[in-house]
């Protein structure tokens, strides 16, 4: 079996460290050769220059091909796997495309995993675990409440309370997206991130208080989870988490961005994407930080019976940025799950089954600077 990683960029580098440490065949692809021998060439001698065709050659049954690249690419790569007999895993969400793929990966006898980095991927495994420690007591009719924010900030603050560890366009980009989620049982939809801004208090080791949003449709992870068709689902959103003060520093970008369209507002994204890299990027060296709070709650008969929350608190190291660290230590975690025959064929999401779960979210607390499972009710 070889593991082909393609892609080098900066949220890829720590992952793919740990695995060429290991004792797996790896081959390095990447479109620039010399970044990628720059980025890991003293761990490794096997790096090519990667183009679609050149790595659909070089694919043999039984491989592994892991896809860094942007998610627009990620289809087209999980489809030359398939018809090779080859496995494949990204970090990025199931696009309706690639769930199309279900029926041709398990004929084909390979695994299709996704949604296996930081957000989506570590937040699946904390909710994973805990609806399956909540169903241990669950009763039918138990009001639920669930939440999942996550958010890369400054770990030092800047007056934009924010900053870019790549191009800020698709930071802009978001800006303009709809989102979904359910709240007081019902269905809340929201045009734009910036009307639906709320404080949250974080039970850090010292309490802080950050800003959330909900962001994509929150409505199909309910399944997704396993929650129980009888449970009495009040609120369930997944979020994005900033900065105390962002909505104010930002409320001159959100006003702009409401007024762009067509190809003359793309052109102004461009502008101001290139602006706010000028101005708010990381400086070299500089520490990034990443939260993650995911909190299930459960009410009976008007009283709160269960409640419960994994938190998440991480700083950049000389091993990486947080950011990086994260998604590609889960994107290795999967590589060696896919290796070892733990994941069965089929399009997949990030593993559900507690003993994968415990065993990951085990190797994610040694990352991270705090990493706690809470019980509010004790």
């Amino acid at each position: 079996m070889t593991i082909h990683w393609v892609g080098t960029g900066l949220s890829a580098i720590p992952g793919l460290r740990e695995l060429l440490r290991g004792d797996q065949d790896v081959t390095v692809w990447n479109r620039t050769e010399g970044k990628a021998r720059d980025a890991v060439g003293d761990l490794c001698d096997d790096i090519r220059a990667y183009a679609p065709e050149v790595l659909a050659q070089a694919v043999a049954p039984g491989d592994i091909v892991v896809s860094m690249l942007p998610a627009d690419q990620h289809v087209a790569l999980a489809e030359m796997a398939i018809d090779k007999g080859a496995h494949f895993i990204s970090s990025s969400y199931i696009a309706p495309q690639m769930a199309a793929l279900d029926d041709r990966a398990k004929a084909a006898g390979v695994v299709v995993m996704n949604e296996v980095g930081l957000d989506p991927g570590i937040d699946h495994l904390m909710a994973h675990d805990l609806v399956a420690d909540f169903k241990a007591q669950a009763q039918p009719g138990d009001v639920i409440r669930f939440t999942s924010y996550c958010g890369g900030v400054p770990k030092l603050p800047n007056p934009f309370r924010y900053k870019f560890s790549w191009s800020p366009l698709g930071v802009l980009r978001a800006l303009r997206s709809p989102s979904k989620s359910l709240r007081g049982g019902q269905v809340r939809d929201v045009a734009r991130p910036w009307d639906a801004i709320e404080a949250y208090d974080a039970p850090l080791p010292k309490p802080e208080s950050f800003e959330v949003y909900p962001n994509r449709d929150s409505l199909p992870f309910i399944a997704q989870y396993g929650f129980d068709p009888d449970w009495n689902v009040q609120d369930f959103v997944r979020g994005t988490l900033r900065l105390q003060g962002w909505q104010q520093a930002w409320t001159p970008v959100f006003q702009e961005v409401e007024t762009l369209s067509g190809d003359t507002g793309e052109a102004r994204l461009r502008e101001m994407a290139d602006q706010f890299w000028r101005d708010n990027s990381y400086a070299e060296g500089e520490p990034d930080r990443v939260v993650l709070f995911v909190a299930l709650s459960a009410e009976r008969d008007g009283q709160l019976v269960w409640n419960k929350e994994w938190v998440l608190d991480a700083f950049g190291t000389e091993s990486g940025s947080a950011m990086a660290q994260l998604v590609s230590i889960t994107v290795a975690l999967a590589v060696g799950a896919v290796s070892d025959g733990r994941i069965e064929p089929g399009v997949h999401a990030a593993p559900e089954e507690p003993a994968v779960v415990g065993e990951w979210l085990e190797h994610i607390g040694a990352i991270a600077q705090h990493m706690a499972k809470l019980d509010h009710m004790n």
